[in-house]
């Protein structure tokens, strides 16, 4: 275990050159792998990645330095424009640790979801490459509180990105927690002086994230390599959704009959749906989130089966409502509580408080949205969020079977409202 803990302080060695060029058809991008000079054990010591994925992976993150080329509907102008990886010694405004690959791809992949929420402030707490928590709401302050209690548990060593500069009281709420990385567009009011009491955390400011919403129509090549050697390209997901106006009636017809939707969303509905659907762009598929009051309520990601990970959605609700509860009410974690119920009546009395409590409010689930990333192939998966008492679904559509989700919907009651965004929104 010793020798597992030490790998974690290695900075490795890398043999990547400092230079890369694809040439994609004649058309050149150019990069330049990225270095930082930063203070190891009280030397200047200039290296790039840490490691990558983990201990004992080399990894290099390279920034293209130039290229002008049209590839499809990709397009690389690049001069200004680089977010995570043009970071600089001077935007780390605190290294903490040296940054490895696991940091920067959290601190992408919350950017590649903040770029849809530019217009209110907004938070997402990324753990392992999935945001755990996400709001938006009228102060940054808000939105931060609200995305971590979203699943406090899991956000104990996440990135926490926030897309409005960071006051002294958020500075206060972040610190209090353990998070390894923290990102705005800017610290005042002596927000920076509270954050770097934590000394590991990375403190980074970007400042091109004011500039992040022109990023929602801008597609790039992701590149995917292969165990022998081979790669695949793709070009990047365009989300198609941005406004309620885009959303389209669930309707369908099967066998000659055709099914359409009875009630259409609400506009507090409407506006849960879209945050929905944006956060849903940057969950690894297989997902199912549910979002109330533009909050995560519990987020399924990576199954294999649509109402297996709806109803793993579910139970994470549960789990994070009652750990909120008792968090707030008694100081200490709920799996702490759980496990001390035999120590006397107390522990236990607390204990089934809790549960009631939760399960009376369906763990925030009542009138919840229902967010889905593909289409569900029965109603199972739909069944599933109405039982829990939510009031609107947001899907792809395009299922042969759709008629029967459409079904379920209308004879929920209340009725369920549903639209479809006739885009999947995968991610893996």
């Amino acid at each position: 275990m010793s020798n597992l803990k030490e790998s974690y302080k290695i900075i490795l060695d890398d043999n990547f050159p400092a230079d890369m060029e694809i040439n994609l058809g004649g058309q050149i991008l150019k990069y330049r792998k990225k270095t930082w000079k930063i203070e190891d054990n009280g030397e200047l010591v200039e290296k790039g990645l840490r490691y990558g994925e983990n201990p004992g992976q080399e990894a290099a993150l390279y920034e293209l330095i130039n290229g002008n080329i049209t590839f499809g509907e990709c397009t690389y102008i690049t001069e200004g424009n680089s977010l995570v990886s043009g970071l600089t010694e001077e935007m780390m405004l605190q290294f903490g640790k040296h940054p490895g690959k696991t940091n920067l791809t959290d601190i992408d992949n919350a950017l590649n979801i903040l770029k849809y929420l530019s217009d209110e402030p907004s938070v997402v707490i990324v753990k392992h490459n999935n945001p755990c928590g996400a709001s938006q709401a009228s102060t940054i302050e808000e939105a931060a509180v609200k995305a971590y209690y979203a699943d406090r548990v899991a956000a104990f060593g996440g990135c926490i990105a926030l897309n409005r500069s960071i006051d002294k009281k958020t500075a206060e709420f972040i610190a209090k927690e353990y998070f390894e990385v923290v990102v705005a567009p800017d610290f005042h009011d002596g927000a920076f002086e509270i954050l770097k009491s934590r000394k590991n955390l990375r403190i980074v400011k970007i400042q091109n994230m004011q500039n992040l919403e022109k990023y929602k129509s801008q597609r790039f090549l992701d590149f995917k390599s292969l165990i022998d050697g081979g790669i695949i390209i793709q070009q990047s997901p365009l989300n198609v959704i941005n406004k309620p106006e885009d959303f389209i009636t669930a309707e369908t017809e099967y066998k000659g009959q055709k099914y359409k939707i009875d009630r259409t969303p609400t506009m507090e509905e409407f506006k849960d749906l879209l945050f929905g659907w944006f956060i849903e762009q940057g969950v690894t598929s297989n997902s199912v989130i549910y979002v109330k009051d533009r909050t995560t309520v519990g987020i399924g990601t990576g199954e294999q089966d649509r109402v297996g990970v709806a109803e793993i959605a579910v139970s994470k609700a549960y789990i994070k409502y009652a750990d909120r509860i008792c968090f707030e009410k008694y100081g200490i974690p709920y799996k702490q509580l759980e496990l001390s119920v035999e120590k006397g009546e107390d522990e236990f009395s607390k204990l089934k408080e809790i549960n009631n409590l939760t399960v009376d409010a369906k763990a925030g689930l009542k009138g919840s949205a229902m967010v889905s990333d593909a289409f569900f192939p029965f109603r199972d998966g739909v069944d599933v969020g109405i039982k829990q008492g939510i009031s609107s679904i947001v899907q792809p559509g395009g299922s042969m079977r759709d008629f029967e989700s459409i079904i379920a919907c209308n004879e929920a009651d209340p009725k369920v409202a549903m639209v479809f965004t006739g885009q999947r929104a995968f991610k893996h």
